[in-house]
């Protein structure tokens, strides 16, 4: 089963807006915010829902930068559509499944814990440099 998923890529500098997430899958790791689509609702809807309901940010979605499939449990995989955004409002403060939320300085990724492949994208969609030697983690 496919699950649709959406995900915010927002660099405010150098930059970029992070979740740790509080829930499995992924719980306990750095991930960009974002979520599940609901039925009916369009990537950009469930985008700025997504952020606010994780950061408290309120977003503007811009372009779509790419896709990835994650899988998850009982065989689900987590098709992941992620789009640049743009911050327009709200109070930054960690909320729904998020443990955590806060701005990284893009050269520090390398030294969180990151979900599986995501320094690896953000690297490929040119996000961010990816130094020689440095490991995605998972």
């Amino acid at each position: 089963m496919r699950v649709n998923c959406v995900g915010a890529i927002v660099v405010d500098g150098d930059r970029l807006l992070l979740v740790r997430r509080g829930r499995p899958p992924g719980q306990g790791l750095w991930s960009l915010p974002g979520g599940r689509v609901e039925p009916g609702e369009s990537d950009e809807a469930a985008l700025r829902r997504e952020v606010r309901e994780e950061t408290g940010l309120l977003v503007e979605p811009g372009p779509f930068v790419g896709v990835v499939d994650r899988p998850g449990p009982g065989g689900v995989v987590y098709d992941i559509r992620d789009y640049r955004a743009t911050v327009t409002g709200g109070v930054l403060a960690a909320g729904d499944d998020a443990a955590d939320v806060r701005w990284c300085p893009l050269p520090d990724l390398v030294r969180l814990p990151l979900s599986e492949g995501l320094l690896d994208a953000l690297a490929a969609w040119g996000i961010t440099d990816r130094p020689t030697g440095s490991r995605s983690t998972g």
